[in-house]
């Protein structure tokens, strides 16, 4: 039975939120270095985050949370990208965590949350868990990659399938506790350095029925947690605040990225005497990097109005295409970032390739993103295409 009480926070507003954000932007680029050299964020940052209240933006009230609009959540994330965008990248994956328990069993946030509301939970989706039903729940083991913001987590969502016999398989995650894993440091990548995202393994653990949440559950909105955790936040479909969670710093990234290259092309003279500043590709780079990141943020907050507005008028998220449009929508976010930071790449001439020269970073950062399966814009696309020529929908983490 649940029996946790509301705890108390302190009230504090989106916007004040937001400013503390952008506060942080000067001290994630003074670190940035750091941040890369360590393959991990640094101690401190992540304690200012959490000083900050970023990471209850999403988090139910019962356990001190805000409960408050996702768009809180991704502007604080595009906000920190502008400094470190694998400070925002680990902020996106583990704070959108403290949402998606909320579809759990309830029994599973008093585990992580009964005795601290400050506990952080990692994850890996992939569905590389070895599942074994028994009473009570499962036995489960496997190794997955990619689990970001590992070092400053102590439980994790890990990825599953639970094959029922004349049924298709049942992806599920799974919830684990810090004892129940081991980290193994694989993490050194060209992008995205600071994010730390090892690898988990996993040797014949129990996992208890209530710590698994059946990804079907998260399609049509039966999530178990659904008595308990009541606000409308937790009825927006978790494909949709996911795949946002690892497309939008991107966009924070290529705003930094921006920036970097307009505080540098304003006064630079080239070798041979020529002003960036006065150079066609440079005014063109720039005019069309800052019409793509204001096309998708547009577009990043029209979607949530969408479906916040059906929520709020009882109306059932069952338009798919419409879905399927929006997760195309957040596909394609890393994939023209990619292309926009490299078109200002392209304009800095010999010094981008420097490494005190910080746009390599962000243009890095931005095509290591592009790696993650839900920011391949290829395969959902040619889904949405498919439905809108009247295939059958092969995709439900929408």
């Amino acid at each position: 039975m649940h029996t946790a009480s509301p705890k108390t926070v302190s009230l504090v507003s989106p916007d004040v939120l937001v400013q503390r954000a952008r506060e942080m932007i000067p001290r994630l680029k003074a670190r940035a270095a750091q941040c890369e050299a360590q393959r991990r964020i640094p101690d401190e940052t992540i304690a200012e985050m959490q000083e900050a209240g970023f990471f209850r933006v999403l988090q139910p009230k019962l356990y001190g949370g805000y409960e408050m609009d996702p768009q809180v959540f991704y502007d604080i994330q595009m906000a920190l990208a502008e400094g470190c965008m694998s400070t925002a990248w680990v902020y996106g994956v583990v704070g959108v965590h403290n949402w998606q328990i909320a579809l759990f069993d309830p029994r599973a946030a008093q585990d992580v949350w009964g005795k601290d509301t400050n506990v952080r939970i990692a994850s890996t989706y992939m569905p590389k868990g070895q599942v074994t039903p028994v009473e009570g729940g499962f036995r489960f083991s496997g190794r997955w990659g990619f689990s970001s913001g590992i070092d400053h987590c102590d439980w994790v969502f890990l990825g599953g399938l639970v094959f029922n016999e004349g049924q298709p398989p049942e992806y599920r995650t799974f919830l684990l506790p810090r004892s129940d894993f081991e980290v193994i440091d694989t993490w050194h990548v060209m992008g995205l350095k600071g994010t730390g995202s090892k690898d988990i393994v996993v040797k014949d653990a129990f996992v208890p029925e209530y710590r698994t949440h059946k990804a079907s559950d998260g399609f049509l909105g039966t999530n178990p947690g659904r008595e308990t955790f009541t606000s409308d936040l937790y009825k927006l479909p978790f494909g949709q605040i996911f795949v946002r969670a690892v497309s939008t710093a991107a966009i924070g990234a290529l705003q930094g990225a921006l920036d970097t290259f307009i505080d540098f092309a304003r006064v630079r003279v080239g070798d041979m005497g020529n002003k960036t500043a006065e150079q066609g590709p440079a005014q063109l780079a720039a005019a069309q990097t800052a019409v793509a990141i204001d096309e998708m943020k547009l577009v990043l907050r029209r979607n949530f109005q969408v479906l916040q507005e059906k929520i709020r008028n009882k109306q059932p998220l069952d338009d798919i295409p419409q879905r399927l449009l929006f997760r195309f929508q957040a596909a394609q976010v890393v994939e023209r970032c990619a292309q926009h930071a490299y078109q200002l790449f392209s304009a800095c001439g010999g010094r981008g390739i420097f490494t005190d020269f910080p746009l390599y970073r962000y243009v890095f950062d931005i095509f290591a993103a592009r790696a993650h399966y839900a920011n391949n814009p290829d395969q959902f696309g040619r889904n949405y295409g498919a439905v809108m020529l009247g295939r059958e929908n092969t995709d439900f983490f929408i």
